[in-house]
């Protein structure tokens, strides 16, 4: 496997010497959750809230982490394809974020809104890094989170437009706390908030898989809809000020949209006057192979939200917006006293730079587009698998009962999740019924981590379609540990247990 074109299937051995992670994951000491893990497990169950979820899904203690791959209590290794759900784009401790913190940490923590060098050299960064018009013709708003990033893009349209009215998609995931969780479109998040909703037209995202709106020919039938609720005196619609998408559907299932719908709502938007917001949070620097997803489609919005990898692990968000869209904010428009820390800033700064150097997004839409052949090549051996999308290191594998009919199969996907994570791989379950695993490892991962990763990826497969009691295969160029990579049913994965309440259900995913 050239390191240019993996994954290939014929692997060649980097030098170690160039490794980011552990050489010999993935490592199963003893079968997870292992003996240590399992105290701090418990002592976490009595000392933190229930509302928590990932323990359930990866019933294991982090110790250390390096690269794409992360060790626990235990000494178990892991390889990591879920990068805290594209947060660690660049991986775990990368040698180069870590010395520009270890800088930093030397000079100054917390500045408020003050102008630290930190500051103006993130913002400087970051003004030669937006996508299309918006480069050198943008201001920046700082937030905290990415659904404070997307609330905050939404009030800042409403207050440009003089009108309220929010666009959001079917399967979109914009947050979850306050206001932003009624542009999230799974109604299991909508129970779990106080505060009103605001001004939000749903329309179906268009998905080539599933198509509701004749997404499988292209955007034609979602742009129809749209324009059917600005012209039609009858559609219920008063008015709309924006319409807040994310280029590639994240927590809704991986959804590799037709490459006519961004372009066509940027049209449609310049038509009516609306204006476009693009929520890149999962999407941005670099995860599908472009610095911006919005790239791919040659469009630029007129807001960006960017949350997520952009503090290399570091907490850090904002909002970046067209410089005419407003004469002026009001002092105070937005507040937050964690916003733009300068700890987080240096680490910005610098994952910007590693982004732009190199030829990192390029290998990752090469890498991207072998793995999704690689996985396709699973799927025509296992029709459980229904559909593999993706762009970059973005791809979304669909599990079904059927591949005719298509009816989704959360619990296979589910399974298999633990079965990978009984293999010493982490991987993420997403979409409406929980039925897509998605892989989102960081870009920098290695070539051999990648064969590893697929090896233990269609092992698990085929030891659920064989059933319990069918015979364990160990791929020869696995390490093979005194735990050998127990089979999942040897061991319980628990899963989260929630109290009945009346009117609310609670399925099981969700990432803030």
């Amino acid at each position: 496997m050239a390191p240019a074109d993996a994954p290939s299937g014929g692997a060649s051995v980097s030098p170690r010497a160039e490794w980011l992670s552990f050489h010999d994951a993935p490592r199963i000491l003893h079968p997870p959750p292992g003996p240590r893990s399992r105290e701090l497990l418990a002592a976490q169950e009595r000392l933190e809230t229930d509302a928590i979820g990932y323990p359930h899904y990866f019933p294991m203690a982090p110790a250390t982490a390096q690269g794409a791959t992360i060790e626990d209590v235990d000494g178990n290794r892991y390889i990591d394809w879920v990068a805290g759900i594209s947060v660690l784009n660049l991986g775990h401790r990368h040698p180069r974020i870590v010395a520009a913190m270890e800088r930093q940490s030397h000079a100054i923590w917390h500045a408020l809104e003050l102008p630290t060098e930190a500051r103006i050299e993130f913002l400087k960064e970051l003004e030669g890094a937006l996508p299309g018009a918006l480069r050198g013709h943008a201001r920046v708003l700082f937030t905290v989170t990415g659904g404070d990033a997307v609330e905050t893009a939404v009030s800042l349209a409403d207050f440009a437009q003089g009108k309220r009215g929010t666009v959001a998609f079917s399967g979109a995931y914009h947050g979850v706390h306050g206001g932003v969780v009624h542009l999230t479109s799974g109604r299991r998040y909508h129970a779990t908030t106080s505060f009103p909703s605001g001004t939000i037209v749903r329309v179906p995202y268009p998905d080539p898989y599933r198509p509701v709106l004749g997404a499988d020919s292209g955007a034609a039938g979602t742009i129809a809809y749209l324009e059917h609720l600005v012209n039609d005196p009858s559609s219920g619609i008063d008015a709309i000020s924006s319409i807040v998408v994310e280029p590639v559907l994240g927590e809704g299932g991986y959804v590799v949209p037709p490459s006519d719908f961004l372009p066509s709502l940027r049209e449609f938007c310049d038509r009516h006057g609306i204006l476009l917001i693009a929520d890149e949070v999962q999407t941005g620097l670099g995860r599908t192979g472009r610095m911006w997803a919005v790239e791919h489609a040659g469009v630029t919005p007129d807001i960006l939200c960017i949350a997520k990898s952009i503090g290399g692990g570091i907490p850090l968000s904002l909002v970046a917006y067209r410089r005419d869209l407003v004469r002026e904010l009001p002092r105070g428009f937005h507040l937050g006293t964690f916003r733009a820390n300068p700890l987080a800033l240096a680490a910005g700064t610098e994952v910007l730079r590693i982004l732009r150097e190199g030829d990192l997004l390029e290998r990752t839409r090469r890498r991207g587009a072998a793995l999704v052949d690689r996985f396709r090549g699973i799927a025509n051996r296992h029709p459980s698998l229904g559909q593999v999308r993706g762009l970059g290191f973005m791809v979304g594998t669909e599990f079904v009962h059927n591949p005719t009919t298509r009816i989704p199969w959360g619990e296979r996907a589910k399974a298999m999740r633990a079965a990978l994570f009984a293999r010493g791989v982490l991987m993420h379950t997403a979409g409406a019924w929980d039925q897509v695993l998605r892989f989102m490892s960081p870009l920098t991962i290695e070539d051999e981590l990648l064969e590893r990763g697929l090896a233990a990826y269609e092992d698990a497969l085929e030891a659920l379609e064989a059933g319990p009691e069918a015979p364990r295969t160990v791929p020869a160029h696995r390490p093979v540990s005194p735990g050998d990579l127990h089979p999942p049913g040897e061991h319980g994965i628990p899963h989260p247990v929630v109290p009945p309440v009346p009117g609310r259900t609670f399925p099981e995913d969700g990432e803030s």
